[in-house]
Protein backbone atom coordinates (compact mmCIF):
# COMPACT_ATOMS: atom_id res chain seq x y z
CA UNK A 1 0.00 0.00 0.00
CA UNK A 2 2.89 2.30 0.77
CA UNK A 3 4.54 1.50 -2.45
CA UNK A 4 1.34 1.96 -4.22
CA UNK A 5 0.62 6.04 -2.20
CA UNK A 6 4.25 6.66 -3.11
CA UNK A 7 3.38 6.40 -7.02
CA UNK A 8 0.18 8.12 -7.17
CA UNK A 9 2.75 11.11 -5.86
CA UNK A 10 4.68 11.01 -8.86
CA UNK A 11 2.74 12.56 -12.30
CA UNK A 12 4.06 9.78 -14.61
CA UNK A 13 1.54 7.64 -12.83
CA UNK A 14 -0.90 9.89 -13.72
CA UNK A 15 -0.18 10.40 -17.02
CA UNK A 16 -0.17 6.70 -17.75
CA UNK A 17 -3.67 6.21 -15.33
CA UNK A 18 -4.98 8.80 -18.00
CA UNK A 19 -3.15 7.06 -20.61
CA UNK A 20 -4.98 3.79 -20.54
CA UNK A 21 -8.60 5.34 -19.97
CA UNK A 22 -8.21 7.09 -23.09
CA UNK A 23 -7.01 4.04 -25.05
CA UNK A 24 -10.85 2.78 -24.48
CA UNK A 25 -12.55 2.99 -28.31
CA UNK A 26 -9.09 4.25 -29.51
CA UNK A 27 -9.74 1.93 -32.71
CA UNK A 28 -13.08 3.67 -32.97
CA UNK A 29 -13.20 5.36 -36.45
CA UNK A 30 -13.19 9.11 -36.15
CA UNK A 31 -17.29 9.46 -35.98
CA UNK A 32 -17.87 10.82 -32.43
CA UNK A 33 -20.19 13.82 -32.40
CA UNK A 34 -17.74 16.80 -31.82
CA UNK A 35 -15.55 17.53 -34.93
CA UNK A 36 -15.83 14.04 -36.92
CA UNK A 37 -15.40 16.58 -39.78
CA UNK A 38 -12.06 17.74 -38.44
CA UNK A 39 -10.44 14.45 -37.77
CA UNK A 40 -11.67 12.82 -41.15
CA UNK A 41 -10.37 15.79 -43.26
CA UNK A 42 -7.13 14.88 -41.90
CA UNK A 43 -7.70 11.45 -41.98
CA UNK A 44 -8.10 12.10 -46.18
CA UNK A 45 -4.99 13.47 -46.23
CA UNK A 46 -3.15 10.52 -44.95
CA UNK A 47 -4.34 8.14 -47.00
CA UNK A 48 -4.23 10.38 -50.22
CA UNK A 49 -0.50 10.01 -49.21
CA UNK A 50 -0.36 6.08 -49.18
CA UNK A 51 -2.93 5.92 -52.14
CA UNK A 52 -1.84 8.57 -54.55
CA UNK A 53 1.14 10.43 -54.15
CA UNK A 54 3.47 10.55 -51.10
CA UNK A 55 4.54 13.94 -51.14
CA UNK A 56 4.37 15.99 -48.08
CA UNK A 57 4.25 19.12 -50.26
CA UNK A 58 0.85 18.29 -51.63
CA UNK A 59 -1.89 17.48 -49.19
CA UNK A 60 -4.94 16.58 -50.62
CA UNK A 61 -8.33 16.08 -49.71
CA UNK A 62 -11.66 13.92 -51.27
CA UNK A 63 -14.25 16.58 -51.61
CA UNK A 64 -12.86 18.92 -54.61
CA UNK A 65 -15.09 17.79 -57.03
CA UNK A 66 -13.17 17.28 -60.46
CA UNK A 67 -10.29 19.10 -58.84
CA UNK A 68 -6.87 16.63 -57.77
CA UNK A 69 -8.27 17.74 -54.50
CA UNK A 70 -4.68 19.37 -53.63
CA UNK A 71 -4.95 22.86 -51.58
CA UNK A 72 -3.84 24.90 -49.13
CA UNK A 73 -3.99 23.60 -45.19
CA UNK A 74 -1.52 22.91 -42.03
CA UNK A 75 1.34 21.87 -42.48
CA UNK A 76 0.40 17.58 -42.40
CA UNK A 77 3.24 16.64 -40.09
CA UNK A 78 0.40 14.82 -38.08
CA UNK A 79 -1.01 13.18 -41.09
CA UNK A 80 1.90 12.54 -42.53
CA UNK A 81 2.83 10.40 -39.13
CA UNK A 82 -0.34 8.23 -40.21
CA UNK A 83 0.77 7.94 -43.34
CA UNK A 84 4.39 6.62 -42.03
CA UNK A 85 2.74 4.30 -39.66
CA UNK A 86 0.18 3.07 -42.55
CA UNK A 87 3.08 2.57 -44.97
CA UNK A 88 4.01 -0.22 -42.79
CA UNK A 89 1.14 -2.07 -41.18
CA UNK A 90 -1.64 -1.16 -43.74
CA UNK A 91 -4.21 1.63 -43.22
CA UNK A 92 -6.61 2.14 -40.40
CA UNK A 93 -8.74 5.17 -39.52
CA UNK A 94 -7.40 5.41 -35.91
CA UNK A 95 -3.48 5.80 -36.23
CA UNK A 96 -4.02 9.32 -35.86
CA UNK A 97 -5.73 8.72 -32.78
CA UNK A 98 -2.93 7.06 -31.27
CA UNK A 99 -0.36 8.80 -32.29
CA UNK A 100 -1.70 11.80 -30.93
CA UNK A 101 -2.32 10.67 -28.13
CA UNK A 102 1.35 9.56 -27.21
CA UNK A 103 2.79 12.98 -28.38
CA UNK A 104 0.01 14.73 -25.70
CA UNK A 105 1.18 12.37 -23.14
CA UNK A 106 4.26 13.59 -23.42
CA UNK A 107 2.89 17.67 -23.69
CA UNK A 108 1.77 16.56 -20.34
CA UNK A 109 5.06 15.72 -18.35
CA UNK A 110 7.09 18.49 -20.05
CA UNK A 111 4.64 20.89 -18.94
CA UNK A 112 5.06 19.42 -15.64
CA UNK A 113 8.84 20.13 -15.65
CA UNK A 114 7.78 23.47 -16.63
CA UNK A 115 5.74 24.06 -13.25
CA UNK A 116 8.22 22.54 -11.20
CA UNK A 117 11.11 23.99 -12.35
CA UNK A 118 10.10 27.77 -12.22
CA UNK A 119 7.75 27.01 -9.52
CA UNK A 120 7.76 23.79 -7.41
CA UNK A 121 5.96 20.61 -7.73
CA UNK A 122 2.89 20.68 -5.87
CA UNK A 123 1.79 22.99 -8.18
CA UNK A 124 3.10 21.16 -10.88
CA UNK A 125 1.45 17.78 -10.05
CA UNK A 126 -1.94 19.74 -9.65
CA UNK A 127 -1.82 21.55 -12.75
CA UNK A 128 -0.85 18.99 -14.77
CA UNK A 129 -3.84 16.71 -13.24
CA UNK A 130 -6.13 19.60 -14.13
CA UNK A 131 -5.21 19.71 -17.73
CA UNK A 132 -5.29 16.25 -18.16
CA UNK A 133 -8.66 16.54 -17.33
CA UNK A 134 -9.61 19.38 -18.92
CA UNK A 135 -10.67 19.93 -22.70
CA UNK A 136 -7.65 18.13 -23.34
CA UNK A 137 -8.96 14.88 -22.21
CA UNK A 138 -11.12 14.40 -24.86
CA UNK A 139 -9.38 16.35 -27.82
CA UNK A 140 -6.06 14.33 -27.38
CA UNK A 141 -7.21 11.08 -28.28
CA UNK A 142 -8.57 13.04 -31.41
CA UNK A 143 -7.11 12.89 -35.15
CA UNK A 144 -6.29 16.76 -34.56
CA UNK A 145 -3.57 18.65 -34.71
CA UNK A 146 -4.38 20.93 -31.64
CA UNK A 147 -3.05 19.19 -28.40
CA UNK A 148 -0.38 17.64 -30.90
CA UNK A 149 1.01 20.74 -31.85
CA UNK A 150 0.36 22.66 -28.48
CA UNK A 151 2.29 19.17 -26.77
CA UNK A 152 5.77 19.65 -29.54
CA UNK A 153 4.98 24.00 -28.36
CA UNK A 154 5.73 23.01 -24.67
CA UNK A 155 8.78 20.47 -25.27
CA UNK A 156 10.01 23.40 -27.17
CA UNK A 157 9.61 25.88 -24.60
CA UNK A 158 11.05 23.53 -22.20
CA UNK A 159 14.26 23.25 -24.23
CA UNK A 160 13.97 27.01 -25.01
CA UNK A 161 14.18 27.88 -21.25
CA UNK A 162 16.43 25.27 -20.45
CA UNK A 163 19.21 27.23 -23.29
CA UNK A 164 18.85 30.11 -21.17
CA UNK A 165 19.96 28.52 -17.97
CA UNK A 166 22.82 26.85 -19.77
CA UNK A 167 23.71 28.42 -22.97
CA UNK A 168 26.62 26.39 -23.37
CA UNK A 169 24.48 23.39 -23.92
CA UNK A 170 23.41 23.78 -27.67
CA UNK A 171 21.54 20.87 -27.85
CA UNK A 172 18.62 22.60 -25.39
CA UNK A 173 18.65 25.13 -28.65
CA UNK A 174 18.75 22.59 -31.28
CA UNK A 175 16.14 21.00 -29.38
CA UNK A 176 14.10 24.03 -29.04
CA UNK A 177 14.55 24.49 -33.06
CA UNK A 178 13.26 21.39 -33.93
CA UNK A 179 10.26 21.20 -31.55
CA UNK A 180 9.06 24.68 -32.25
CA UNK A 181 9.62 24.55 -35.80
CA UNK A 182 6.90 21.36 -35.57
CA UNK A 183 4.76 22.37 -33.50
CA UNK A 184 4.23 26.02 -35.28
CA UNK A 185 4.04 24.28 -38.85
CA UNK A 186 1.58 21.30 -37.20
CA UNK A 187 -1.16 24.63 -36.28
CA UNK A 188 0.03 28.35 -36.35
CA UNK A 189 -1.97 29.61 -33.72
CA UNK A 190 0.39 27.98 -30.71
CA UNK A 191 2.57 30.32 -31.78
CA UNK A 192 1.18 32.88 -28.82
CA UNK A 193 2.79 30.40 -26.16
CA UNK A 194 6.08 31.26 -27.54
CA UNK A 195 5.64 34.75 -26.48
CA UNK A 196 6.81 33.87 -22.90
CA UNK A 197 10.16 34.17 -24.15
CA UNK A 198 10.00 37.51 -23.87
CA UNK A 199 10.86 37.02 -20.06
CA UNK A 200 14.09 35.50 -20.28
CA UNK A 201 14.91 38.11 -23.41
CA UNK A 202 14.19 41.45 -21.38
CA UNK A 203 15.56 39.79 -18.37
CA UNK A 204 19.28 41.23 -17.19
CA UNK A 205 20.84 37.94 -15.92
CA UNK A 206 20.42 36.85 -19.70
CA UNK A 207 24.14 37.67 -21.92
CA UNK A 208 23.70 39.85 -25.11
CA UNK A 209 24.98 36.74 -26.82
CA UNK A 210 22.73 34.57 -25.65
CA UNK A 211 19.76 36.53 -26.30
CA UNK A 212 21.11 37.40 -29.69
CA UNK A 213 21.69 33.90 -30.53
CA UNK A 214 18.14 32.70 -29.16
CA UNK A 215 16.27 35.47 -31.88
CA UNK A 216 18.80 34.11 -34.22
CA UNK A 217 17.59 30.33 -34.53
CA UNK A 218 13.46 32.11 -33.73
CA UNK A 219 13.57 34.30 -36.54
CA UNK A 220 15.28 30.84 -38.41
CA UNK A 221 12.96 29.00 -37.37
CA UNK A 222 9.89 31.31 -38.12
CA UNK A 223 10.97 31.54 -41.52
CA UNK A 224 9.90 28.32 -43.09
CA UNK A 225 6.71 28.42 -41.07
CA UNK A 226 5.62 31.41 -42.99
CA UNK A 227 6.77 30.59 -46.09
CA UNK A 228 4.16 27.59 -45.61
CA UNK A 229 1.09 29.67 -44.46
CA UNK A 230 1.96 33.06 -46.79
CA UNK A 231 3.76 31.77 -49.72
CA UNK A 232 3.11 28.20 -50.24
CA UNK A 233 -0.79 28.09 -48.83
CA UNK A 234 -1.68 30.35 -51.42
CA UNK A 235 0.14 29.48 -54.26
CA UNK A 236 -1.51 25.42 -53.52
CA UNK A 237 -5.09 27.09 -53.78
CA UNK A 238 -4.54 29.54 -56.52
CA UNK A 239 -2.55 26.70 -59.07
CA UNK A 240 -4.84 23.63 -57.81
CA UNK A 241 -7.92 26.03 -57.76
CA UNK A 242 -9.54 24.61 -54.74
CA UNK A 243 -9.73 26.49 -51.43
CA UNK A 244 -9.80 24.47 -48.22
CA UNK A 245 -8.03 26.42 -45.15
CA UNK A 246 -9.15 29.07 -42.93
CA UNK A 247 -6.35 31.70 -42.75
CA UNK A 248 -8.15 34.03 -40.44
CA UNK A 249 -10.26 37.91 -40.86
CA UNK A 250 -8.74 41.05 -40.14
CA UNK A 251 -8.74 42.33 -36.46
CA UNK A 252 -11.61 44.46 -36.91
CA UNK A 253 -14.01 41.70 -38.12
CA UNK A 254 -12.53 39.63 -35.60
CA UNK A 255 -13.41 41.92 -32.77
CA UNK A 256 -16.95 42.51 -34.02
CA UNK A 257 -17.41 38.69 -34.21
CA UNK A 258 -16.24 38.02 -30.43
CA UNK A 259 -17.93 41.60 -28.90
CA UNK A 260 -20.84 40.33 -30.48
CA UNK A 261 -20.84 37.02 -29.06
CA UNK A 262 -19.23 38.02 -25.69
CA UNK A 263 -21.38 34.65 -24.35
CA UNK A 264 -20.56 32.17 -25.95
CA UNK A 265 -16.48 33.35 -25.84
CA UNK A 266 -16.87 33.70 -22.00
CA UNK A 267 -18.22 30.21 -22.56
CA UNK A 268 -15.64 28.61 -24.02
CA UNK A 269 -13.42 29.66 -21.11
CA UNK A 270 -15.67 28.67 -18.51
CA UNK A 271 -17.56 25.84 -19.82
CA UNK A 272 -15.62 24.07 -22.98
CA UNK A 273 -11.79 24.84 -21.30
CA UNK A 274 -11.68 23.38 -17.41
CA UNK A 275 -15.40 23.42 -16.71
CA UNK A 276 -16.86 24.90 -13.86
CA UNK A 277 -15.21 24.14 -10.62
CA UNK A 278 -11.73 24.65 -12.26
CA UNK A 279 -12.42 27.47 -13.49
CA UNK A 280 -13.57 29.15 -10.55
CA UNK A 281 -10.54 27.97 -8.68
CA UNK A 282 -8.57 30.12 -11.72
CA UNK A 283 -10.68 33.27 -10.84
CA UNK A 284 -9.27 32.28 -7.05
CA UNK A 285 -5.76 32.03 -8.50
CA UNK A 286 -5.82 34.70 -10.25
CA UNK A 287 -6.59 37.04 -7.00
CA UNK A 288 -4.16 35.62 -5.11
CA UNK A 289 -1.60 35.43 -7.16
CA UNK A 290 -2.21 39.33 -7.78
CA UNK A 291 -2.67 39.63 -3.66
CA UNK A 292 0.57 37.72 -2.80
CA UNK A 293 2.69 39.43 -6.16
CA UNK A 294 3.55 36.51 -7.56
CA UNK A 295 4.64 38.16 -10.15
CA UNK A 296 6.59 35.40 -12.39
CA UNK A 297 2.99 34.23 -12.62
CA UNK A 298 1.17 37.65 -13.20
CA UNK A 299 3.66 38.09 -15.87
CA UNK A 300 3.71 35.19 -17.37
CA UNK A 301 -0.06 35.54 -17.50
CA UNK A 302 -0.60 38.81 -18.92
CA UNK A 303 1.68 38.44 -21.74
CA UNK A 304 -0.39 35.13 -22.82
CA UNK A 305 -3.64 36.24 -22.67
CA UNK A 306 -3.10 39.71 -24.41
CA UNK A 307 -1.56 37.45 -27.28
CA UNK A 308 -4.15 34.81 -27.08
CA UNK A 309 -6.71 37.28 -27.67
CA UNK A 310 -4.87 38.08 -30.73
CA UNK A 311 -5.16 34.89 -31.38
CA UNK A 312 -9.00 35.06 -30.79
CA UNK A 313 -9.34 38.34 -32.56
CA UNK A 314 -7.83 36.58 -36.03
CA UNK A 315 -10.10 34.15 -35.58
CA UNK A 316 -13.26 35.87 -35.12
CA UNK A 317 -15.89 33.57 -35.94
CA UNK A 318 -14.03 30.36 -36.42
CA UNK A 319 -12.94 30.91 -32.32
CA UNK A 320 -16.94 31.65 -31.87
CA UNK A 321 -18.17 27.88 -33.31
CA UNK A 322 -15.01 25.77 -32.45
CA UNK A 323 -13.87 25.33 -28.97
CA UNK A 324 -10.80 23.53 -29.83
CA UNK A 325 -8.87 26.96 -30.34
CA UNK A 326 -8.85 27.01 -26.11
CA UNK A 327 -6.73 23.78 -26.26
CA UNK A 328 -3.21 25.68 -26.32
CA UNK A 329 -4.63 28.24 -23.65
CA UNK A 330 -5.71 25.84 -21.36
CA UNK A 331 -2.56 24.90 -19.52
CA UNK A 332 -2.02 28.65 -18.53
CA UNK A 333 -5.23 27.89 -17.24
CA UNK A 334 -4.87 24.91 -15.58
CA UNK A 335 -1.67 26.38 -13.48
CA UNK A 336 -3.59 29.41 -12.39
CA UNK A 337 -6.68 27.20 -10.96
CA UNK A 338 -3.98 24.69 -9.30
CA UNK A 339 -2.40 27.80 -7.57
CA UNK A 340 -6.04 28.47 -6.27
CA UNK A 341 -6.44 24.90 -5.18
CA UNK A 342 -3.15 25.44 -3.15
CA UNK A 343 -4.88 28.65 -1.13
CA UNK A 344 -6.95 25.46 0.50
CA UNK A 345 -4.71 25.00 3.92
CA UNK A 346 -6.20 21.43 4.33
CA UNK A 347 -4.59 18.96 2.37
CA UNK A 348 -7.55 16.53 2.14
CA UNK A 349 -9.82 19.07 1.20
CA UNK A 350 -7.94 20.07 -1.49
CA UNK A 351 -7.04 16.67 -2.64
CA UNK A 352 -11.26 16.05 -2.51
CA UNK A 353 -11.59 19.74 -4.78
CA UNK A 354 -9.28 18.26 -7.39
CA UNK A 355 -10.89 14.74 -7.54
CA UNK A 356 -13.75 16.78 -8.15
CA UNK A 357 -12.27 18.06 -10.86
CA UNK A 358 -11.23 15.43 -12.26
CA UNK A 359 -14.27 13.70 -12.05
CA UNK A 360 -16.08 16.68 -13.87
CA UNK A 361 -13.89 16.80 -16.71
CA UNK A 362 -13.92 13.19 -17.63
CA UNK A 363 -18.22 12.60 -17.08
CA UNK A 364 -18.55 15.93 -18.69
CA UNK A 365 -16.46 14.74 -22.13
CA UNK A 366 -17.11 10.68 -21.85
CA UNK A 367 -19.79 10.41 -24.71
CA UNK A 368 -16.77 11.09 -26.93
CA UNK A 369 -15.72 7.59 -26.43
CA UNK A 370 -18.47 5.42 -27.29
CA UNK A 371 -20.21 5.59 -30.98
CA UNK A 372 -24.18 5.98 -31.44
CA UNK A 373 -26.20 3.48 -33.97
CA UNK A 374 -26.43 6.66 -36.38
CA UNK A 375 -22.89 7.46 -36.37
CA UNK A 376 -21.53 3.83 -36.78
CA UNK A 377 -23.74 3.76 -40.21
CA UNK A 378 -21.81 5.92 -42.11
CA UNK A 379 -18.95 2.96 -41.84
CA UNK A 380 -20.74 0.99 -43.87
CA UNK A 381 -20.68 3.47 -47.03
CA UNK A 382 -17.74 2.36 -48.51
CA UNK A 383 -18.90 -1.38 -48.73
CA UNK A 384 -21.95 -0.27 -50.23
CA UNK A 385 -20.56 1.60 -52.67
CA UNK A 386 -18.12 -1.22 -53.51
CA UNK A 387 -20.92 -2.99 -54.93
CA UNK A 388 -22.70 -0.43 -56.97
CA UNK A 389 -19.62 1.62 -58.12
CA UNK A 390 -15.56 1.52 -58.72
CA UNK A 391 -13.90 3.34 -56.59
CA UNK A 392 -12.27 6.19 -58.91
CA UNK A 393 -16.23 7.10 -59.47
CA UNK A 394 -17.15 10.36 -59.11
CA UNK A 395 -19.88 11.13 -56.28
CA UNK A 396 -21.91 13.49 -54.59
CA UNK A 397 -23.23 14.05 -50.67
CA UNK A 398 -26.10 16.03 -49.32
CA UNK A 399 -23.41 16.72 -46.20
CA UNK A 400 -23.15 20.37 -46.59
CA UNK A 401 -19.22 21.11 -46.58
CA UNK A 402 -18.47 18.09 -43.87
CA UNK A 403 -16.36 15.60 -45.04
CA UNK A 404 -17.15 13.01 -43.08
CA UNK A 405 -19.32 10.83 -45.32
CA UNK A 406 -17.20 11.20 -48.69
CA UNK A 407 -13.94 9.65 -46.21
CA UNK A 408 -16.31 6.64 -45.52
CA UNK A 409 -16.88 6.07 -48.94
CA UNK A 410 -14.08 5.99 -50.26
CA UNK A 411 -14.46 7.98 -53.05
CA UNK A 412 -14.04 11.19 -54.27
CA UNK A 413 -16.14 14.39 -55.46
CA UNK A 414 -18.85 16.72 -53.91
CA UNK A 415 -20.12 17.69 -50.73
CA UNK A 416 -22.94 20.07 -51.10
CA UNK A 417 -26.11 21.58 -49.81
CA UNK A 418 -29.93 19.90 -51.02
CA UNK A 419 -30.82 22.47 -52.58
CA UNK A 420 -27.65 21.89 -54.83
CA UNK A 421 -28.49 18.61 -55.36
CA UNK A 422 -31.95 19.37 -56.27
CA UNK A 423 -31.32 21.77 -58.74
CA UNK A 424 -28.14 20.88 -60.30
CA UNK A 425 -28.10 17.15 -61.28
CA UNK A 426 -27.57 17.16 -64.94
CA UNK A 427 -24.46 19.97 -64.30
CA UNK A 428 -23.17 16.75 -61.72
CA UNK A 429 -23.76 14.27 -64.12
CA UNK A 430 -22.15 16.09 -67.16
CA UNK A 431 -18.33 16.29 -64.66
CA UNK A 432 -19.18 12.39 -64.04
CA UNK A 433 -20.47 12.01 -61.24
CA UNK A 434 -21.90 8.58 -61.15
CA UNK A 435 -24.12 8.67 -57.78
CA UNK A 436 -25.60 10.64 -55.16
CA UNK A 437 -25.99 9.52 -51.45
CA UNK A 438 -28.99 11.03 -49.71
CA UNK A 439 -27.54 11.52 -45.68
CA UNK A 440 -31.93 10.53 -44.40
CA UNK A 441 -30.65 11.44 -40.56
CA UNK A 442 -27.87 13.62 -40.18
CA UNK A 443 -27.97 16.73 -42.57
CA UNK A 444 -30.85 18.46 -43.38
CA UNK A 445 -34.39 17.05 -44.67
CA UNK A 446 -34.32 14.06 -46.33
CA UNK A 447 -34.85 14.80 -50.34
CA UNK A 448 -36.15 12.58 -52.96
CA UNK A 449 -34.64 12.66 -56.41
CA UNK A 450 -36.11 11.83 -59.50
CA UNK A 451 -33.10 9.01 -60.27
CA UNK A 452 -32.78 5.18 -59.62
CA UNK A 453 -32.37 4.00 -56.43
CA UNK A 454 -29.58 1.54 -55.67
CA UNK A 455 -29.20 1.16 -52.25
CA UNK A 456 -31.51 2.38 -49.29
CA UNK A 457 -31.87 1.41 -45.67
CA UNK A 458 -33.19 3.87 -42.69
CA UNK A 459 -29.40 5.64 -42.73
CA UNK A 460 -29.10 6.83 -46.16
CA UNK A 461 -30.21 6.49 -49.85
CA UNK A 462 -27.97 5.95 -53.21
CA UNK A 463 -29.09 7.18 -56.13
CA UNK A 464 -27.49 5.91 -59.58
CA UNK A 465 -27.41 8.99 -62.29
CA UNK A 466 -27.17 6.80 -65.24
CA UNK A 467 -30.87 5.89 -64.67
CA UNK A 468 -33.57 8.37 -65.26
CA UNK A 469 -36.48 6.21 -63.47
CA UNK A 470 -36.95 6.56 -60.68
CA UNK A 471 -38.21 4.24 -58.03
Amino acid sequence: MKHLLNYTKDIRFWIIVFFLVRMIGITNPPLEAAHSWRQTTVCMVSRNFLEVDNNIFYPRIDIAGTKTGITGMEFPLLNYTIYIVAEIFGYQHWYGRLINLIVSSFGIFFFFKLIKKYFNKELAFKSSIILLASIWFAYSRKIMPDTFATSLALISIYYGLAFFDNSKKYKYLILYFIFGISSLLSKIPVIFLFTIFIIPIISHKNSLKTKLLFSTISSALLIPVFSWYYIWVPYLVSEYGFWHFFMGESISDGLSDITNNLGTVFKHFYANSIKYIAFFFFIIGLIFAVIKKESLMIISFAILFFSFLIIMLIAGDTFIRHSYYMIAFVPIMSLFAAYGIIQIKKSKLATVVLLFIVLEGILNQQQDFWLTENQQSIEQLESQMDNISKQNDLIAINSDQNPTAMYFAHRKGWVTTNKFLNDSILSLKKQGCTNIIILKTRFGTDIHLDKKVVFENKYYRIYNLSDTNHQ
